[in-house]
């Protein structure tokens, strides 16, 4: 039977319901709908705008892989205050980081729509400023969103650039410090796994991100997301089913997939795409420290993976008891 909302909820939890509900639309459909609008600016004859943005977006075409456009202004929307406190979301800190060095951060799980990862490095309301002074956030996500025009505006703005080797190497490069790039490790194929309860990580063979931590000197920082799995449920889908076989076929084709989930609606409470109020802890662990080397070997990358999980596995294991984690359940690595 469905459960409908009560009408006389408090008005800033409405605030954050549609906070929440403006970003799942965006997340799922915004790179569409930023399509059809230059679509129709070309088919009403004002072939000429179109044309100068597509003059734009041929010379503008390389800046998500070069630190991108990042607005101040935007990443302190008052929309994202209401956002972050709908789970809420929570950026919690265990050791300082060093401003004049570069830091990747290796970001787990996935979950369905990441949005502890947007929440804590896409906006200033989780206090990454006052947690860490001095640094600089950037969330690597796939290329393939910043070929959608005007989209891809929406999403530099907020200081989400390109995950491709280039856009790292450049953002880990920079002189004097002070850079964070935010990978997702796990990717679209842990987020066909997202379903509470879940602690399946993708990450046995993900070793890409440890060779550019080591080719440009940038120190690993593991993070996990208690809480990140729960916002969703998500539609049976084992292995070797048909649902699971489209659904990779789908991520290897065109480099994402999509996982078949839902929670609540906005008027109630048993059906939908807006996810469960339940909060998102993000936790930070210590860097682990990467001497450069221009040219590692398989060896040496194999080490410092091997390093990586040890580290993320300490960080789950010190704080799972207090984000209602069982003592017996663990990581599973895949």
């Amino acid at each position: 039977m469905m459960k409908l909302a009560p009408l006389n909820i408090p008005f800033n939890r409405r605030l954050q319901t549609a906070a929440v509900l403006q970003w799942v639309f965006c997340f799922l459909f915004g790179a569409q709908c930023c399509f059809c609008v230059y679509v129709v600016i070309v088919l009403n004859g004002y072939w000429h705008v179109a044309a100068l943005y597509a003059l734009w977006l041929y010379l503008d075409w390389d800046t998500p892989q070069a630190g991108g456009r990042r607005s101040d202004w935007v990443r302190h929307w008052t929309v994202w205050k209401h956002f972050g406190d709908y789970f809420p979301i929570h950026l919690i800190k265990t050791c300082d980081l060093d401003p004049e060095r570069n830091y990747l951060m290796a970001f787990h799980p996935h979950g369905i729509l990441v949005a502890g990862a947007f929440g804590n490095f896409c906006t200033e309301y989780t206090g990454f400023q006052e947690l860490y002074p001095g640094m600089t956030p950037y969330l690597h996500t796939l290329g393939i969103w910043f070929g959608f025009p005007f989209f891809r505006e929406y999403l530099m703005s907020s200081g989400v650039v390109s995950c491709s080797k280039k856009s790292l190497t450049h953002v880990l490069s920079q002189k004097g410090g002070g850079n964070v790039s935010i990978i997702v490790i796990g990717g679209t194929a842990e987020s066909l796994e997202a379903r509470p309860g879940s602690l399946i990580l993708e990450a046995l063979n993900r070793k890409g991100f440890v060779k550019i931590a080591l080719r440009c000197g940038a120190h690993l920082v593991p993070v996990f997301s208690f809480g990140e799995n729960d916002l969703f449920n998500q539609l049976k889908n084992p292995k070797g089913s048909l649902i699971r076989t489209i659904q990779e076929g789908m991520r290897k084709t065109l480099g994402f997939s999509l996982p078949l989930f839902h929670a609540r609606g906005v008027f109630q409470y048993s059906l939908g795409f807006m996810p469960f109020r339940q909060p998102i802890y993000t936790i930070v662990g210590e860097p682990i420290v990467v001497e450069r080397n221009v040219s590692p070997s398989s060896a040496e990358v194999d080490r410092l993976h091997g390093c990586y999980l040890e580290a993320l596995t300490k960080l789950f294991e010190q704080h799972k008891a207090e984000y209602r984690i069982l003592e017996h359940q663990h990581l599973i690595f895949t």
